[in-house]
C-alpha cells in the first residue's frame, strides 16, 4: 500500500539523529545512481540494438507501401532491398513485413553488420525467378548480422522445376551450383520459426560461420527425386538447434558438414530423402572436426538411409567426428537405417584405396527401433588403417520388414560394445 508524500521537508534538529545519518547515504545513493545511468546511456549508445527505444527508419519496412506487388509476376527484388536498408540503418528492434500475395524476386543479398535486430514477418510467398542470370550465387542470402529472425506462415518457394533441369551435379562434382534459397553466412543468433521452404533449385537451407541458431517449427518440401536438394546442411557452425522440423526433400534431410559442433537436433520428421547425414568429410583441404551432435526423438520414413555419418576413402584433410549421440530415434522402412561409411565414393570419382583419414569415435546409438527396407539394418564400413572406436549400440530394435532375409548387421574394423541388441544385429 502506498503513502502520501510529505508536505515538505523535514527541519533537521539536534534531536532529529536519523534524519541526519541518512542524509549523506542519500547523497551518496544519488551520485552512484547518476553513475549507472550514465554508463548505462554509453552502452546503449555503443549497442543500440542490444535495447533502448529503436529509431524510426528512414522508409517503410512493408514491401507493399514500397511498390511490391503480389502478383506473382512483378519483380520485388527492389522493394525487399529498400526494405532492408531501412531496417538495418536504424536501431532498436525493426520489422520488415512480407504480406500476402506471392512476390517475385531475384538475388536478395541481405548484409550487415546492421544497427538494429531485424524481424522479418513472412506472411506471403516468395518466389524464386527461373531466370539463373538473376543470380549472383544464392537467392536470399542473410550476411554479417547478430539478432535476426524470420517468422510467419509464408513460404520460400524456390520454384526449382523451373531449373532443376541444368543440374549437373549427379554427373559430376565440378559442376555449376544452383542457387540456395536461404542462406545464413556469418550470423548470430538467429531464429526461423513457422515458414515453410519449397522446391529449392538446391539446398533449401544453408546455414555457415554462424553461431546460436535455431531453426523451429519450419516444414521444407520438394519431391523425393529432386536433385541436391538439401533440407537444412550446416557447415563451420557451432550451437545450431533444429527443433520440430518436418523435412521431406530429395537429398539429405539434414547434413552436418566440416567444423559444426554442438548441433541438437530434436522432435524432426524426415522423408522422403536420404536421411539425416554428417558429411561427406574429407573432401576438401583444411577441413575442422565434427564434434558433439544429438539427434533425439525424430522420426525417419521411407528414406534411402537413415543415421549416417560418411567420409571419402581417398579423404584428403583429416577431420576428427567424435561425440555422437543418436536417442530416441524411429525408424519406418528406412533403407540402412544405422550406416557408418569410411569408404564413400558417390560415382566413383575416388582412388579405393581402403585408406583414410578421418577419424570417426565416441559414436552412441540407442534406442533405436523400426523396421529397415534393407536386410542390412547396421552397417558399420570402417576404414582398414583407422578403425572406429568407440561405437555403442544400445537397445536398438531395427527388423527387415520383407520376407526371405534375415536382419542382419555388418560390420567392418570397428571397436565398441553391443547392450540389450538381439543377436543378429550385435556386431560390436
Amino acid at each position: 500500500m502506498e503513502h502520501d508524500a510529505p508536505a515538505g521537508p523535514r527541519p533537521l534538529t539536534a534531536t532529529s539523529t536519523t534524519t541526519q545519518t541518512m542524509a549523506p547515504r542519500s547523497v551518496a545513493m544519488t551520485v552512484v545512481v547518476a553513475l549507472l545511468a550514465a554508463a548505462a546511456l554509453q552502452a546503449a549508445q555503443a549497442n543500440p540494438a542490444a535495447g533502448g527505444a529503436p529509431s524510426m527508419p528512414a522508409g517503410p519496412l512493408d514491401i507493399a507501401q514500397l511498390g511490391a506487388k503480389g502478383d506473382g509476376k512483378s519483380d520485388s527484388t527492389p522493394a525487399i532491398l529498400k526494405a532492408w536498408k531501412h531496417a538495418c540503418d536504424a536501431t532498436g528492434t525493426q520489422k520488415i513485413v512480407i504480406p500476402a500475395g506471392n512476390y517475385l524476386t531475384g538475388s536478395l543479398e541481405l548484409k550487415g553488420p546492421c544497427k538494429s535486430s531485424i524481424i522479418i514477418r513472412l506472411d506471403g510467398n516468395l518466389l524464386g525467378t527461373g531466370d539463373l542470370s538473376a543470380y549472383k550465387k544464392n537467392w536470399i542470402e542473410i550476411q554479417n548480422v547478430d539478432n535476426f529472425q524470420i517468422n510467419g506462415h509464408g513460404t520460400i518457394d524456390g520454384q526449382g522445376p523451373l531449373v532443376w533441369k541444368s543440374n549437373e551435379c549427379q554427373k559430376s562434382y565440378n559442376c555449376k551450383i544452383l542457387p540456395n534459397s536461404l542462406v545464413l553466412d556469418f550470423v548470430k543468433n538467429a531464429q526461423i520459426r513457422g515458414i515453410t521452404l519449397l522446391n529449392s533449385k538446391f539446398f533449401h537451407m544453408n546455414i555457415y560461420a554462424s553461431e546460436n541458431v535455431v531453426v523451429d517449427k519450419v516444414t521444407i518440401k520438394a519431391p523425393g527425386d529432386s536433385p541436391n536438394t538439401d533440407g537444412i546442411h550446416i557447415g563451420d557452425s557451432s550451437n545450431i538447434t533444429i527443433t520440430g522440423t518436418t523435412i521431406g526433400v530429395g537429398d539429405d534431410c539434414i547434413s552436418i558438414g566440416p567444423g559444426s559442433q554442438k548441433i541438437r537436433i530434436h522432435g524432426v520428421r524426415c522423408g522422403p530423402g536420404h536421411g539425416i547425414s554428417v558429411g561427406s568429410l574429407g573432401r576438401y583441404k583444411d577441413e575442422k572436426d565434427v564434434e558433439d551432435v544429438k539427434v533425439t526423438d525424430c522420426t525417419l520414413v521411407g528414406t534411402s538411409n537413415g543415421l549416417r555419418i560418411k567420409s571419402y576413402e581417398d579423404s584428403k584433410s583429416s577431420p576428427k567426428a567424435s561425440k555422437f549421440l543418436y536417442e530416441g530415434v524411429t525408424m519406418d522402412n528406412v533403407s540402412f537405417p544405422i550406416i557408418i561409411d569410411q569408404k564413400y565414393c558417390p560415382n566413383n570419382i575416388c582412388v579405393k584405396s581402403g585408406a583414410s583419414k578421418v577419424a570417426v569415435s565416441d559414436v552412441v546409438f540407442k534406442n533405436i527401433h523400426g523396421t529397415s527396407n534393407t536386410p542390412e539394418a547396421v552397417t558399420l564400413n570402417c576404414a582398414n588403417n583407422l578403425p572406429c572406436q568407440g561405437v555403442q549400440l544400445v537397445n536398438v530394435d531395427l527388423k527387415y520388414n520383407k520376407s526371405g532375409n534375415k536382419t542382419m548387421a555388418i560390420c567392418k574394423n570397428a571397436a565398441g560394445k553391443s547392450i540389450g541388441v538381439a543377436k543378429e544385429l550385435a556386431c560390436l
